[in-house]
């Protein structure tokens, strides 16, 4: 099995719109009553939340119409948040069919289909012309690519002159092993962690110009803490959730995630960078 199909498998669920959408029915809701808030539970996959988007979305220079590119963009909660927040048309891909299919029926729920279209393909080999975008972000995506100089030349390709590429990763910022199963991978087999100066040397060589890095170490201490507490406090699963995407050992994967920020080996990096 090649690392992509490892990968797509390792996200795929079986039966993730029926379990989304019996989850908001147990809540008393259904389409087209269902808001992008109520969403934002499940579909905001990486550490933070919808704060972690909104914090690091603001810093892209988006205007309303701007042609925007979601790499990696999963079930594309955040790919949503943009078309709403800001009025833009975004493109997303991910190499997993279900969250592309499944992305698709939660943005015709909400009345976004038009402005936000998902579909399946690899970040390092883009399925769109040279120039389309005027920017493009990431959020936990390059953990699960060994291949960042083709993931960072492709991005450079398809943004126009001057866009704006944001990276959200988990990056590897100490000494220490990382502890699995994580959210990105069952293994270290499927797990690519990459230092910030990495990840600043590959966007340089690519062609691009690094605006700003930021670590958000403590933001995310705060946020798996709250989240631990959450489940600590329930005695069995919300109806919808981070544990749906990253299944039974999800409360191990939080655990390890954690025990690695806390001891300085990981933490979530904001790289922003233009073209």
């Amino acid at each position: 099995m090649n690392k992509e199909l490892e990968v797509s498998t390792h996200y795929q669920h079986g039966s993730l719109i029926k379990v989304i959408e019996e989850g908001f029915n147990r809540q008393g809701k259904a389409p087209p009553d269902i808001s992008l808030d109520d969403m934002s539970v499940i579909d905001e996959f990486h550490i933070g939340g919808r704060q972690a988007s909104e914090e690091f979305l603001d810093q892209l220079r988006l205007q309303e119409r701007s042609l925007v590119l979601d790499v990696g963009c999963g079930l594309g909660g955040p790919a949503r948040f943009v078309a709403s927040q800001f009025g833009c048309l975004v493109s997303g891909i991910d190499l997993t069919h279900e969250y592309v299919d499944t992305g698709n029926v939660l943005s015709n729920w909400v009345g976004l289909d038009k402005k936000v279209i998902l579909q399946q393909g690899s970040a390092t080999a883009l399925p769109f012309p040279d120039g389309q975008f005027d920017a493009a972000y990431m959020m936990h995506v390059g953990m699960n690519i060994a291949d960042k100089k083709s993931l960072f030349v492709e991005v450079f390709k398809v943004l126009k002159p001057d866009g704006i590429f944001g990276i959200y990763d988990v990056m590897q910022v100490g000494s220490g092993e990382m502890q699995y199963p994580a959210p990105w991978a069952a293994s270290k087999n499927t797990s690519s962690l990459a230092s910030p100066q990495g990840y600043q040397t590959g966007l340089k060589e690519a062609g691009f110009n690094i605006l700003a890095t930021r670590e958000r170490g403590d933001f995310a201490v705060e946020f798996f803490e709250n989240m631990k507490r959450r489940m600590a406090e329930t005695t069995a699963d919300p109806a919808l959730g981070l544990h749906v995407l990253m299944g039974g050992d999800a409360k191990t994967k939080v655990a390890n995630v954690l025990t690695s920020i806390k001891a300085g080996s990981i933490a979530p990096v904001e790289i922003i960078a233009q073209r």
